[in-house]
């Protein structure tokens, strides 16, 4: 499921600080822009509501989860939730295969190969390149040439419209997006035109690939 809703937008949603009274109305204006795959991260306000909301709100095609996951238990509660997809800072196996074992997707974090490699080893669906400003796209060629070409990688932090195309020239698979597209106080119709931003920007640098 978190292959074709990437296939459908590269994009990841990072929705910190979201409370659950706002939630569905800033995922309804994310999914009509065309983000299929976002992310509460658990040092939100009530997180597993918000989880729950989502859930409810959203088509099935859209997969929705957790980010900043750090424990097995919090993937169990992730997973009573509703939720379909593990999003961490870090690249802890033991949690990797808790997510695994509970048939949700894992995007561990890593900033090395020692450790992207790990993470595939113990079950990674895709690899969240974290932090974005210290793995620049000259890092990620680097990257693309000993990852298997199957396997996705996801730059997080600090990703704008305006400096994607490099990250994807380089071999990058897609984007978590955090501040620059949702920060608390936005209200979905300022959220929707970000995400309208960030979509035709996405759309830019696919279509420069087939040039």
């Amino acid at each position: 499921m978190l292959k074709n809703a990437m296939q459908h937008c590269g994009l990841i949603a990072i929705l910190r600080g979201i409370r659950p009274d706002e939630v569905a109305a800033i995922g309804l204006a994310l999914y009509e822009a065309g983000f299929r795959v976002i992310e509460v991260p658990l040092n939100s306000p009530q997180p597993f509501d918000s989880i729950r909301i989502l859930r409810a709100t959203l088509a099935a095609d859209c997969v929705v989860g957790a980010g900043t996951v750090l424990s097995i238990t919090q993937v169990a509660e992730v997973k009573n939730a509703g939720g379909e997809i593990i999003v961490m800072p870090h690249s802890d196996v033991k949690v990797i295969g808790a997510a695994k074992q509970a048939a949700m997707a894992c995007a561990p974090g890593v900033a090395t190969l020692t450790e992207a490699f790990a993470a595939l080893a113990a079950g990674a669906d895709v690899l969240k390149m974290f932090p974005a400003e210290q793995l620049s796209p000259i890092v990620v060629k680097a990257w693309r040439a000993v990852i298997p070409s199957d396997v996705a990688l996801i730059p997080v932090g600090g990703i704008t419209p305006a400096n994607m195309a490099p990250f994807v020239a380089a071999g990058a698979s897609g984007f978590g997006l955090g501040s620059a597209l949702y920060k608390p106080g936005l209200s979905a119709m300022r959220v929707g035109q970000n995400a309208d931003e960030f979509i035709a920007a996405w759309r830019s640098t696919q279509q420069q690939k087939l040039i």
